[in-house]
């Protein structure tokens, strides 16, 4: 089975705190009647900084579409094949031994897409297939895994990269004054993340199942509206309130695997803001501390969008804690309303074991 291993996690040096952020609401739109309740709602999420790969200053700037894009394209050279480096040294792989690159970001658009420009330039065989995913927003990150796992099933030995690259900072609109973009300007931050999904091998997450699902008619709850100076997100107040139909699918996919989603030992949630992860918590009746990954995620960077579940699943392979078998869910959720969903168990490497048993014979437990 595909099993997915550390991934690799880059945030850009520009940091904007909390007080910043209220500090450029008040200033940037001091007129709007909106403001109080953008204030409110911006502090209620427990952001406490965003990386972003401006500075706040000129990120306020809006230079056109064109420009934009053009700084889209150049820091994704820049900052996207040191992380892949790291995504791949954590999986114990060279670049010539991946089969295939899915590359996911709603944030910019580049054609050929950058997995073409990775292939030519990071050392990947030229006959590596290229999988780019630009609409599926912040539920691409796990669709991405999702994604991986059926290509390894379809060829059990292959190994699949998959590369998040969110600047969502580059889609700043100073002219939209309305509470959703107002809230998005204080959630939302910058990162890249890149991880391996091995078909043979590895240390991680074993790939089990992948379910889909859309709650219909809600097409138009998160959405972009494109105009001549580029993406306008547009979110609407209904979208908190998702996860109260969303928890029953979820129940249903882990039931259907023979899983009682009450009782898992890991998940790792798209932290799309607080009231996500409290309802969620709530309907599925699980402890808020279950959800400390993605809480730390958007405590630390904000929503960064589809590298959501990937900083998240990172900070569980930090805190070194989960144990062989344990079982768990992985989650996104974007526009559609559309939710990813994977189910999994950790396994360590056959190397890992050997280190184990021969440390344990050394030092008795």
């Amino acid at each position: 089975m595909a099993t997915i291993c550390r991934p690799a996690i880059a945030v850009p040096e520009n940091v904007i705190t909390m007080d910043e952020t209220l500090d450029m609401a008040r200033r940037v739109y001091s007129g709007s009647p909106h403001l109080p309740l953008a204030l409110r709602l911006i502090t209620n999420t427990g952001v406490r900084k965003r990386h972003i790969v401006q500075p706040l200053e000129r990120t306020l700037q809006h230079p056109g579409f064109e420009t934009r894009n053009k700084i889209y394209e150049r820091e994704a050279k820049r900052r996207v094949p040191p992380v892949v480096q790291q995504a791949l040294a954590n999986a114990e792989l060279t670049a010539r031994d991946v089969d295939a690159i899915i590359y996911v970001s709603c944030t910019g658009f580049m054609m050929p897409s950058m997995t073409a420009w990775l292939i030519n330039s990071m050392g990947f065989r030229s006959d590596t297939r290229q999988i780019p995913i630009a609409q599926l927003g912040c539920a691409a990150g796990a669709a991405a895994i999702n994604r991986a796992h059926d290509f390894c099933v379809a060829h059990p030995q292959a190994n699949v990269l998959i590369v998040a690259c969110e600047f969502c900072s580059l889609c700043y609109q100073p002219s939209d004054g309305d509470v959703g973009s107002l809230l998005s300007d204080g959630l939302f931050g910058d990162a890249v993340a890149a991880t391996v999904v091995r078909g043979e091998g590895g240390t991680g997450v074993r790939l089990q199942r992948n379910a889909a699902y859309l709650i219909p008619d809600t097409e138009d709850w998160i959405s972009y509206d494109v105009k001549d100076t580029g993406f306008h997100f547009r979110l609407d107040k209904r979208v908190p309130g998702t996860m109260e139909p969303l928890a029953p699918v979820l129940r249903e996919i882990s039931g259907q695997h023979g899983w009682d989603v009450q009782g898992l030992d890991f998940y790792i949630i798209h932290a799309g803001g607080p009231r996500i992860l409290d309802d969620l918590c709530k309907y599925l009746g699980v402890a808020p501390e279950e959800f400390r990954f993605s809480r730390s995620t958007l405590t630390e960077y904000g929503n960064i969008a589809s590298a959501v579940v990937l900083d998240s699943l990172a900070r569980m392979f930090d805190e070194n804690e989960v144990t062989d078998g344990a079982r768990g869910m992985i989650a996104g959720f974007g526009p559609g309303i559309t939710a990813e969903v994977s189910l999994g168990q950790w396994t360590a490497s056959a190397a890992e074991f050997e280190f184990e048993e021969a440390f344990s014979e050394v030092v008795p437990a």
